[in-house]
Protein backbone atom coordinates (compact mmCIF):
# COMPACT_ATOMS: atom_id res chain seq x y z
CA UNK A 1 0.00 0.00 0.00
CA UNK A 2 1.54 3.32 -1.09
CA UNK A 3 2.22 6.12 1.03
CA UNK A 4 0.41 9.36 1.26
CA UNK A 5 2.75 11.10 0.57
CA UNK A 6 3.26 8.82 -2.89
CA UNK A 7 -0.33 8.44 -3.48
CA UNK A 8 -0.29 12.97 -3.37
CA UNK A 9 2.53 12.78 -6.08
CA UNK A 10 1.19 10.31 -8.04
CA UNK A 11 -1.80 11.94 -8.30
CA UNK A 12 0.35 15.55 -9.45
CA UNK A 13 2.19 13.03 -11.95
CA UNK A 14 -1.36 11.83 -13.38
CA UNK A 15 -2.56 15.89 -13.74
CA UNK A 16 0.93 16.25 -15.69
CA UNK A 17 0.41 13.94 -18.19
CA UNK A 18 -2.66 15.91 -19.01
CA UNK A 19 -0.55 18.26 -20.57
CA UNK A 20 -1.14 17.50 -24.39
CA UNK A 21 1.68 16.72 -26.67
CA UNK A 22 4.70 16.80 -23.71
CA UNK A 23 6.72 14.06 -22.44
CA UNK A 24 6.22 14.05 -18.63
CA UNK A 25 8.46 11.94 -16.49
CA UNK A 26 9.35 11.98 -12.71
CA UNK A 27 12.54 11.90 -10.81
CA UNK A 28 14.36 11.70 -14.34
CA UNK A 29 17.78 13.38 -15.53
CA UNK A 30 17.44 16.01 -18.09
CA UNK A 31 18.40 13.93 -21.54
CA UNK A 32 20.23 15.21 -24.07
CA UNK A 33 17.66 15.45 -26.23
CA UNK A 34 14.25 16.54 -25.49
CA UNK A 35 10.63 15.46 -27.37
CA UNK A 36 9.55 17.83 -30.04
CA UNK A 37 6.14 19.10 -27.49
CA UNK A 38 8.80 19.75 -24.84
CA UNK A 39 9.41 18.09 -21.57
CA UNK A 40 7.67 18.13 -18.07
CA UNK A 41 9.38 16.50 -15.15
CA UNK A 42 8.00 16.27 -11.70
CA UNK A 43 10.84 16.39 -8.88
CA UNK A 44 9.35 14.87 -5.50
CA UNK A 45 10.48 17.90 -3.35
CA UNK A 46 10.36 18.19 0.38
CA UNK A 47 7.13 17.59 2.27
CA UNK A 48 8.81 20.00 4.73
CA UNK A 49 7.89 20.34 8.35
CA UNK A 50 3.84 19.19 9.18
CA UNK A 51 1.60 20.98 11.54
CA UNK A 52 0.49 18.51 13.99
CA UNK A 53 -3.28 18.57 15.38
CA UNK A 54 -3.22 16.06 18.98
CA UNK A 55 -6.76 15.19 18.72
CA UNK A 56 -7.16 13.40 16.24
CA UNK A 57 -3.68 12.91 15.78
CA UNK A 58 -3.53 14.51 12.06
CA UNK A 59 -0.17 15.81 10.19
CA UNK A 60 -0.92 18.65 8.05
CA UNK A 61 1.87 18.96 4.98
CA UNK A 62 2.53 21.45 2.43
CA UNK A 63 5.02 19.58 0.57
CA UNK A 64 6.73 21.43 -1.94
CA UNK A 65 7.45 20.00 -5.34
CA UNK A 66 8.71 20.97 -8.26
CA UNK A 67 8.06 21.08 -12.18
CA UNK A 68 10.81 21.67 -14.58
CA UNK A 69 10.19 22.57 -17.96
CA UNK A 70 12.06 22.18 -20.93
CA UNK A 71 12.01 23.16 -24.40
CA UNK A 72 14.60 22.45 -27.30
CA UNK A 73 14.04 24.92 -30.11
CA UNK A 74 16.00 27.52 -32.04
CA UNK A 75 16.78 30.06 -30.31
CA UNK A 76 14.03 32.66 -32.08
CA UNK A 77 11.26 29.98 -31.23
CA UNK A 78 12.25 28.53 -27.34
CA UNK A 79 10.75 31.93 -25.53
CA UNK A 80 7.40 31.29 -27.20
CA UNK A 81 7.59 27.35 -27.38
CA UNK A 82 8.00 27.45 -23.06
CA UNK A 83 5.66 29.73 -22.71
CA UNK A 84 3.15 27.69 -24.24
CA UNK A 85 4.12 24.69 -22.06
CA UNK A 86 4.06 26.52 -19.27
CA UNK A 87 0.46 27.58 -20.01
CA UNK A 88 -0.31 24.15 -20.33
CA UNK A 89 1.08 23.01 -17.13
CA UNK A 90 -1.12 26.21 -15.49
CA UNK A 91 -3.99 25.08 -17.61
CA UNK A 92 -3.81 21.02 -16.61
CA UNK A 93 -2.87 22.44 -12.85
CA UNK A 94 -6.19 24.57 -12.96
CA UNK A 95 -8.37 22.43 -13.98
CA UNK A 96 -7.45 20.08 -11.36
CA UNK A 97 -6.86 21.92 -7.98
CA UNK A 98 -6.75 18.88 -5.73
CA UNK A 99 -6.05 15.99 -7.82
CA UNK A 100 -8.96 14.14 -7.65
CA UNK A 101 -9.36 14.71 -3.71
CA UNK A 102 -5.68 13.39 -2.89
CA UNK A 103 -5.28 17.07 -1.65
CA UNK A 104 -6.96 19.56 0.02
CA UNK A 105 -5.12 22.58 -2.60
CA UNK A 106 -2.49 22.91 -4.82
CA UNK A 107 -1.29 26.40 -5.73
CA UNK A 108 2.15 27.27 -7.58
CA UNK A 109 4.83 29.85 -8.24
CA UNK A 110 5.57 31.74 -11.07
CA UNK A 111 8.50 30.36 -13.11
CA UNK A 112 11.85 30.64 -12.89
CA UNK A 113 13.44 30.37 -16.24
CA UNK A 114 17.13 29.69 -17.22
CA UNK A 115 18.36 28.72 -20.61
CA UNK A 116 20.04 25.15 -19.90
CA UNK A 117 23.96 24.31 -20.92
CA UNK A 118 24.02 20.29 -21.25
CA UNK A 119 26.98 18.53 -23.31
CA UNK A 120 25.93 17.66 -26.35
CA UNK A 121 22.20 19.49 -26.27
CA UNK A 122 21.52 22.91 -27.81
CA UNK A 123 18.65 25.51 -27.76
CA UNK A 124 17.78 24.12 -24.49
CA UNK A 125 15.47 27.03 -22.59
CA UNK A 126 13.63 25.63 -19.60
CA UNK A 127 11.58 26.87 -16.22
CA UNK A 128 11.35 25.29 -12.73
CA UNK A 129 7.91 26.03 -10.80
CA UNK A 130 7.18 25.49 -7.21
CA UNK A 131 4.23 23.41 -6.34
CA UNK A 132 3.06 23.53 -2.99
CA UNK A 133 0.61 20.77 -2.09
CA UNK A 134 -1.36 20.76 1.26
CA UNK A 135 -2.65 17.44 2.34
CA UNK A 136 -3.26 15.72 5.91
CA UNK A 137 -1.86 12.45 6.61
CA UNK A 138 -2.31 10.36 10.33
CA UNK A 139 1.59 9.53 10.06
CA UNK A 140 4.58 10.49 8.71
CA UNK A 141 5.86 7.38 7.18
CA UNK A 142 2.37 6.56 5.98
Amino acid sequence: MPTRREEVLTALLGCLQAVPAATVKREEPLPEKVPAGGLVILRDGDPGEPEVLLSPLTYLWQHRADIEVVVQKAPDQAPAALDTLLAEVGSALSANRTLGGFVDWVEWSAPQTRDLAIDGASGLKGAVVTVTLHYASSDPLA
